[in-house]
C-alpha cells in the first residue's frame, strides 16, 4: 500500500483572478487564451491596471490544482514546490495545508519572491494568464524527495516546468526515480503556448515514454503536427501507454492501452475555464487510484470539470466533491 496516490511537482503560484472585458486584453496587448511568462516589472505594470477590478486569491499552479482535487475527493497527495519567505509564500503553504496536500516546504523558506499568476477571465469564459514565476523558476532536484516519489502510486509532472532548465531537470529526475521503482508516470502538456514554444523540452521530459498523458485537443494537434485528432492519437500512442484528451464541448477521448472511450460532455454554461484541465486530471487520477473503471473515471473527470467551469476559480467548495462522487457511484 503506497503512502500517496499522487506525487506531483510544479510551479507554486498564487493565483489572482479577475473578470475583465476583451477590450482590456487588447488595450494591454495581451494574447488571449494562453499563458504568457513575464518578468516582475511587467506583471507589476499589469497589476496597477487590474487594481480597479475585484479579484480572488488562492494557492495555485496547474499541478497544485490537480493535487488539491485528488485530496479533496479523499485521496492522498504530495506536492514538491518552491515558495519564498514572504507574505504570499506563507499564504500559499497555509492554503495548501488546509487543502490536505503534503509538501516538501516545511520550516525555513528561501529568500526571494513567491510566484504569481494573474488570471483574466473574459465574458466568454476564456482564461488568459500572465505569470511571473518568481522563486518557483528555481525549482530543482533539491526539492525532490526520492523516497516520497517511491512511496506514491503515480508521479504527476507539470508541463509548465519545461520553461526553466532546473525545473525541467527536476521533472526528468523524478521520472527516472519513478521508472526505476515501479511508480506510474503521468504528464500534462499544460498549455498550447508551452507546446508551441517548448516542443523539444517536452519531448526530453517524456523520455522513452510515459504511462499517462493529459492534454487538450489543441495541444495534441500542435505537439504531433497532425491536422486531425485521429492522426494525433496514432502519434501519441507511440510514447504514452494511456492518455486523456479533453475536447471542450465534444467531451473527452480516453485511451486505456487497448481501446478508446468517448466520454460524453455535460451540457453547461461556462463562466470561467480556469482550472478545467487541472480538475479533469485530478478527478481522473483519484478515480484510477481508487478502483474506478476507465469509463467511470472519465465520467467523474468530465463531471468535475463541468462543475468547476460554472464558477469563478479553479476549485469547488469542499462539500461539492462528495456530491460528485455520489453522483458517479449512483450512475
Amino acid at each position: 500500500m503506497k503512502k500517496y496516490d499522487v506525487y506531483g511537482l510544479g510551479n507554486a503560484l498564487v493565483d489572482m483572478e479577475f473578470e475583465v472585458e476583451d477590450g482590456f486584453l487588447n488595450l494591454m496587448e495581451i494574447d488571449k487564451g494562453v499563458m504568457t511568462l513575464v518578468d516582475e516589472e511587467e506583471q507589476h505594470r499589469l497589476m496597477t491596471h487590474l487594481d480597479a477590478f475585484e479579484g480572488n486569491k488562492a494557492s495555485g499552479g496547474s499541478a497544485a490544482n490537480t493535487l488539491i482535487a485528488v485530496s479533496a475527493m479523499g485521496g492522498s497527495s504530495y506536492y514538491a514546490c518552491k515558495v519564498a519567505d514572504d507574505d504570499l509564500g506563507h499564504f500559499y503553504l497555509h492554503d495548501l495545508k488546509e487543502a490536505g496536500v503534503d509538501t516538501n516546504v516545511n520550516g525555513t523558506h528561501a529568500q526571494g519572491i513567491t510566484g504569481k499568476c494573474l488570471v483574466m477571465v473574459t465574458p466568454d469564459a476564456e482564461r488568459t494568464m500572465h505569470t511571473y514565476l518568481g522563486i518557483s523558476s528555481e525549482l530543482s532536484v533539491n526539492e525532490i524527495s526520492d523516497q516520497h516519489v517511491k512511496d506514491s502510486e503515480y508521479l504527476y509532472m507539470e508541463g509548465y516546468l519545461v520553461t526553466s532548465p532546473s525545473a525541467r531537470e527536476a521533472n526528468i529526475h523524478a521520472r527516472k526515480i519513478a521508472e526505476a521503482n515501479g511508480v506510474k508516470t503521468a504528464f500534462t502538456f499544460s498549455d498550447p503556448a508551452i507546446v508551441q514554444h517548448f516542443h523539444n523540452e517536452l519531448t526530453e521530459t517524456i523520455g522513452d515514454g510515459i504511462d499517462l498523458l493529459f492534454c487538450n485537443e489543441s495541444e495534441a494537434l500542435t505537439y504531433t503536427g497532425k491536422d486531425t485528432i485521429e492522426g494525433a492519437i496514432e502519434v501519441i500512442k507511440t510514447f504514452a501507454s494511456n492518455f486523456a484528451i479533453t475536447r471542450g464541448s465534444k467531451g473527452a477521448l480516453i485511451y486505456d492501452g487497448s481501446q478508446s472511450h468517448q466520454i460524453a460532455p455535460f451540457p453547461i454554461t461556462a463562466v470561467d475555464t480556469n482550472g478545467a484541465g487541472d480538475m479533469f486530471a485530478g478527478a481522473y487520477l483519484y478515480a484510477i487510484t481508487h478502483g474506478y473503471s476507465i469509463p467511470a473515471a472519465g465520467k467523474l473527470a468530465s463531471l468535475a470539470s463541468s462543475h468547476v467551469v460554472q464558477q469563478f476559480g479553479p476549485r469547488l467548495p469542499v462539500e461539492s466533491y462528495a456530491k460528485l462522487l455520489d453522483e458517479v457511484s449512483a450512475a
